[in-house]
Formats: structure tokens, sequence, C-alpha cells
């Protein structure tokens, strides 16, 4: 798979290459994020090589992603506006929504559009050095890349409202405190953590992970009787794989690690 944007290097790492390692290189525009490199983000995650298991975004240099690109804003009328956020609708759901688990590894600033890129994925890792802005109300704009659905299920609406309303910006520690984030680790280890969990993740069962990635939010938006009777198909669906059943065996058997506090 060969790279198809300047500002996006597409690595792969782990056992039988595994892990796809996504990495935003616009260093001197603490990677803002403008069309083309959306657009790369969404063709690299449609593309990946069926080897990939579990994919990590991180972002070079000093900052994960500080959002728009704001100097290559352009003036748009209403129906270009909701065609242009439709388009980064689609890119980003081929993270959320494509054939792998993402982590995001955070550090720096992750703002705007980088919480948005961010909420996409499926867990975030933070480091130290990471702080989440959505300066978008304060500059008369409003978020336009999914971080209105995405975000509020984080966090909650009013939390959200309350970032965009006043400019607030949460700190690594308070970011992980409310939701922002699954993991807290020392300054620059985010990446090493993401690998981590991520090559933990590629050994999961594929049916398990898809299950997690594509049932398990939209259960959790049904009424409780219809999430049930999808929780009842989905679990039925993946325990009939022949991995699963495997597996269940070697556990019965004694083969598998047992649970254990860390």
């Amino acid at each position: 798979m060969s790279n198809s944007h300047p500002d996006l290097n597409v690595s792969f790492v782990g056992e039988h290459n595994q892990v796809a390692l996504v990495r935003l290189t616009r260093p001197a525009k603490r990677n803002a994020l403008n069309d083309g490199l959306i657009l790369a983000i969404r063709d690299t995650f449609q593309n990946l090589p069926s080897s990939v298991r579990a994919a990590v975004i991180d972002g070079e240099g000093e900052h994960f992603c500080a959002g728009l690109d704001l100097s290559e804003l352009s003036e748009r009328d209403a129906s270009e506006g909701v065609f242009h956020s439709r388009m980064w609708h689609a890119a980003l759901e081929c993270v959320e929504k494509g054939t792998v688990p993402v982590i995001a590894a955070l550090h720096g600033a992750v703002v705007g559009g980088g919480l948005e890129l961010a909420s996409a994925c499926h867990i975030r890792v933070a480091d130290e050095s990471t702080f989440y802005a959505l300066p978008e109300g304060t500059r008369g704009i409003f978020v336009g890349g999914g971080g209105a659905v995405r975000i509020p299920r984080l966090i909650g609406a009013a939390r959200m409202t309350d970032m965009m309303l006043t400019g607030r910006v949460y700190n690594a520690a308070d970011g992980e405190r409310i939701g922002l984030s699954q993991y807290l680790v020392p300054n620059g280890t985010a990446v090493e953590k993401a690998l981590e969990l991520a090559g933990r993740i590629a050994t999961n069962a594929p049916m398990t992970n898809f299950a997690l990635m594509h049932a398990l939010p939209r259960i959790a938006e049904q009424p409780a009787d219809h999430g049930l009777f999808t929780e009842a198909l989905m679990a039925s669906i993946a325990q009939s794989a022949p991995e699963a059943k495997e597996r269940v065996r070697a556990f019965l058997e004694g083969k598998a690690a047992k649970v254990r506090k860390d």
C-alpha cells in the first residue's frame, strides 16, 4: 500500500504486519486538517491490506492535530457547506466503521477537527501533554466533521456545549476523567501504548472485533428490547465462527490464559 498524500504516512508493524500506523505529517501546521488530508485518511482506511487487524493514528511533531487548517478555509454557500461537511462525515466513517479497530495516540493539541478525528477512533490513549478544545464556538462556526454526534457520546452534550460556548480547554488528566481518553500515559509514550494495545487487539477473533465496532454502538442507541434482540443475534453469529469455537475449546481444556488482576 503506497502513500497517496504527502502529509500522511502509513507503515505496518507487528507480527505479519497486522497493525497499520497512520501518521499525520504536517508538524509545521500542527497537523491541521485540510480536505486533501481528510480524503487521504478516507482512502487509507478504505484500502487497508487484508493482513491488517488493527490501526493506530498519531501525529508527527509536538501535536496530534490542531483542527481545521483555517488558512485553507474558503467561503461556501449553504448547499456547498452541507456537501463539504458530508464529505468529512463519509471520510471519518471509514475510520469509525471500517474493517479494523482504530486507536488514537494523542499528544499536544487535540483541537476542533483533531478532536473530531480522535472521537471517530475506538480507543484513545493520551500522554500528559495532551489538551482538548472546541474553539469553533468562539470563531463563529460550528463543528462539521461529526463532532456533534461523536463527542457527546464520550462526554455528554452539556460538557460539549460548555467547551464550545466558553472555549474551555481540558488538560490530559481532566480529559481522561470526563471520557475523552481511556488511557493516560507519560509524555512521549502514547504511540508505544497504542501500538501495544493494537497488537493485543489484532489477536482477537475478527468477528468479535467487528461486533464491538459495528454492533455495540448501535445496540447502545436502540430501545432496550431491540438492543437485547440485536445482542442475541450478534452473540450467535460471533460464537459460530470457527476461530471462536477453537478459542472456547482451548479455554475449557485449560490451554488458554486465565483473566488475572494486573
